[in-house]
């Protein structure tokens, strides 16, 4: 079990391993927010957001970016109105230790949505 967790540690996601890879995307809103994305099954998560999350949608609504409402940290994404069977966690909330054995992969989010390694 891994666990990462906002900044004031109200938002806890607890995720049944530790990535492999994550992704760095270079999209409008992702080089924005600065994160590195693990992605997981949901049913591979479990979210305790003590004070909640709010979050924040854009261009067609279809993906919710969460955040801590007390610190503000960017904790993960989930899929809205549509099934999807992976969700974002902001790997940068993981324990450097358990980071740095995975893979970076490079997204060319802003116009192709291809990796470049």
């Amino acid at each position: 079990m891994i666990r990462a967790s906002c900044h004031c540690g109200e938002v806890v996601l607890d995720i049944a391993e530790a990535p492999s890879e994550i992704t760095e995307c270079n999209c409008s809103i992702c080089r924005r927010y600065g994160v590195l994305w693990a992605y997981y099954a949901p049913e591979k998560i479990q979210v305790r957001a003590g004070s909640g999350t709010d979050a924040y949608m854009w261009d067609d609504r279809s993906i919710a970016f969460h955040r801590c409402r007390t610190c503000g940290c960017v904790t993960h994404w989930s899929a809205v109105g549509h099934k999807c069977n992976r969700m974002g966690v902001n790997a940068r909330l993981i324990a450097p230790e358990v980071l740095g054995r995975a893979r970076v992969r490079h997204l060319d989010g802003a116009t192709s949505e291809a990796y470049l390694d």
